[in-house]
Order: C-alpha cells, then sequence, then structure tokens
C-alpha cells in the first residue's frame, strides 16, 4: 500500500514523497526527521494506529493531515474522529483496507493533497478541543412542531470539526429546524449526524426524502444527493434527488440555501463555514436577497477559507465571526427574527 500510495503521488508532477513510515512509531520519526509539508496517514496500522499518531503529530508538530479509510465497520467513525482531531481530509480506499485498485481514487487523492497544501494550520488551531462523543445529552424541552424558521449550513474541507464545535453549542429551544451540507460520500454522513447526536441538545438525524422539517431537530444532508425544502402538506418537508453536481458536488448548499430563501424569506438564516471552492455563495446571496441572515465564519478560524471568502465577496454577512462564536450568532439572529413575528 505505501508503495502504491506513494507511486500515485509521485506520478502526478505535483507532490514528492519524502518518505515513508511502516507504522506510527516510525511515522512519528520521519515527521520529526523530515518535516514534511503534508502528511497520509492510514487509520489502520501496527503497533500505533493512525489516530494515536495523528494526535502525536498534531500535537508536537502540527501540519496537514490527509487519512486513508478503508470505511468498514467502525471504519467512518474512525475517519470523523480523524477529522475532529485536525486531519484536513480523508481518501476513501474503494476496495477495503488492502487496495491495490487505488489508482481508480487518484483524483481524489490530488485534491485532498491540494486542499491540504493551502491549509491554515491556525484555524486548525483555532478551533477549541472537541468533546468526547458520550451518550446521554439531555434533551430539551423545546418544540417539536413544524419548523417556523430554518438555519442553513454549509461546510467542506474543516467542516467536521467546526459542526463538532458548533452544534452541541445551539440552545435546547431554538424555534428553528437546523440543515447542514457537509460535503462528504454516502456512509459518512449517517456517522457524522450520529456523532454529533450523541454531543447535541437537539435531536440530529441524516435526512430522508420528504422528512417533516420539525423545529429543534438538525438534519444532515446525505452523501451523494442534493437536499432542498419545499411545502408539504402540513408543513415544510426536506426533498432529496440525484440530480447533477454543484461546483462539482453533491450534496451542495446552494440548493438548500436557494430553497429556504424561497420558501422561509426572512426566517432563513444561511451560515457558511471553512471549505473550499465557492458552494454556498449565491445561495447565502439568495437568502440576503430574501430579508433572511448570513453568518460566515472568518478567515482566522477557517482551515480553509475559499468558501467563506466567497460568499463574503458575493453576498456579504451580517455577522463574521470565529468558530466558536457561530452557535451564538446563530442563535442570535434567530432570536431577531422570532420577535419580530
Amino acid at each position: 500500500m505505501r508503495k502504491v500510495i506513494g507511486e500515485l503521488i509521485d506520478a502526478s508532477g505535483e507532490f514528492r514523497v519524502v518518505g515513508t513510515a511502516r507504522n506510527g512509531f516510525d511515522a512519528l520519526k520521519q515527521v520529526h526527521a523530515l518535516e514534511p509539508d503534508i502528511v497520509t496517514l492510514d487509520i489502520e496500522m501496527p503497533e500505533l494506529d493512525g489516530l494515536q499518531a495523528l494526535g502525536y503529530i498534531m500535537s508536537e508538530s502540527p501540519r496537514p493531515v490527509v487519512m486513508l479509510s478503508a470505511a468498514e465497520g467502525q471504519g467512518t467513525d474512525l475517519t470523523l474522529r480523524a477529522l475532529e482531531l485536525g486531519a484536513v481530509d480523508f481518501v476513501r480506499k474503494p476496495s477495503g483496507p488492502i487496495s491495490l485498485d487505488l489508482a481508480s481514487v487518484q483524483v481524489r487523492l490530488l485534491d485532498a493533497l491540494r486542499a491540504a497544501s493551502v491549509v491554515n494550520l491556525r484555524g486548525v488551531r483555532a478551533m477549541g478541543r472537541p468533546r468526547a462523543v458520550t451518550p446521554g445529552p439531555v434533551r430539551g424541552s423545546g418544540s417539536s412542531g413544524a419548523a417556523p424558521r430554518l438555519v442553513a449550513i454549509a461546510a467542506s474541507t474543516g467542516g467536521p470539526r467546526a459542526l463538532a464545535e458548533i452544534v452541541p453549542m445551539l440552545p435546547r429551544r431554538l424555534d428553528a429546524a437546523i440543515a447542514i451540507v457537509q460535503h462528504m460520500p454516502p456512509g459518512f454522513t449517517r456517522s457524522l449526524a450520529q456523532r454529533l447526536d450523541l454531543v447535541c441538545p437537539l435531536t440530529v438525524r441524516e435526512a430522508e426524502d420528504h422528512l417533516p422539517l420539525l423545529a429543534d431537530h438538525v438534519y444532515v444532508a446525505p452523501g451523494g444527493v442534493h437536499m432542498r425544502v419545499t411545502r408539504g402538506a402540513d408543513g415544510p418537508i426536506l426533498v432529496l434527488d440525484d440530480s447533477p453536481p454543484v461546483w462539482g458536488v453533491r450534496p451542495s448548499a446552494d440548493p438548500l440555501f436557494r430553497s429556504a430563501a424561497a420558501l422561509f424569506g426572512r426566517d432563513a438564516v444561511g451560515v457558511v463555514l471553512t471549505g473550499m471552492g465557492r458552494d454556498g455563495a449565491a445561495g447565502l446571496r439568495a437568502i440576503r436577497d430574501a430579508g433572511g441572515g448570513a453568518i460566515v465564519q472568518d478567515k482566522e478560524s477557517s482551515v480553509i477559507f475559499g468558501m467563506p471568502q466567497a460568499a463574503l465577496t458575493l453576498a456579504g454577512a451580517d455577522r463574521i465571526v470565529p468558530v466558536g462564536g457561530v452557535a451564538a450568532a446563530i442563535a442570535e439572529l434567530i432570536a431577531q427574527r422570532r420577535s419580530a413575528a
């Protein structure tokens, strides 16, 4: 696997492999000795696994890390844990732990390395330590009726770690639904929703087609499909579709944001978090044009400032805040809309 991965990277002409490691302990020695710009880590390694090695790297010698994951069984949870610990991105092995057909994901691997090459490490450090995922948050006495307001969140590279900090800090009674688009493949979004549900006072679940949109509930768009909101017979509902990718991704935030603007108008709040590209910018403009609110993560705390910068350029924002201030900004803008109702 080391040989295959090394050959794929070297063949790009963009990156040069300066060293390989047999296990996590060897990896730590080589990171200190070679000072690489980027590290790729397999989650499954002997002696010291990828998560443990990642923890040491981010505490002793922080640098962009891209994980390789077989995504089988516990693989999705371990991958999400790695992202919460500071890994920039991950590449899914196509055929399990020993994937000799890794060439089929060379484009994805190089995209992840390109993202890693422009990472703001200050943003990784600026985020608070992710909360341990333990069961038992006390659910609030929030309403469970049709959502009168909607918070739509867009996130990409660095998003899982940001969401792990933001979502648990949301108030138990928000009187709004929250819909999240995190650029992530199928399978991982369900695990993301489950992990957030364990640490959040609100109910978090992966979205399903025609699911009612309830207040004080959080919905994560499934990987591989777009998510929108529309009017159902008894109130707002979520609709999923596999129409073509937008900005090269599916799910994309722009379809969600535009539908939120059309359905909720001034009672919509759009949030654009860290990530590569410009997804969410046009949708945030639509929300603001409809009278809704806009929150954008600041440059200092963004792992990659691409999406927030594009949103600010095209749409502007009511609040530009560090990741630790996003939950409070959401509560403030929703409270303003609630009081004006």
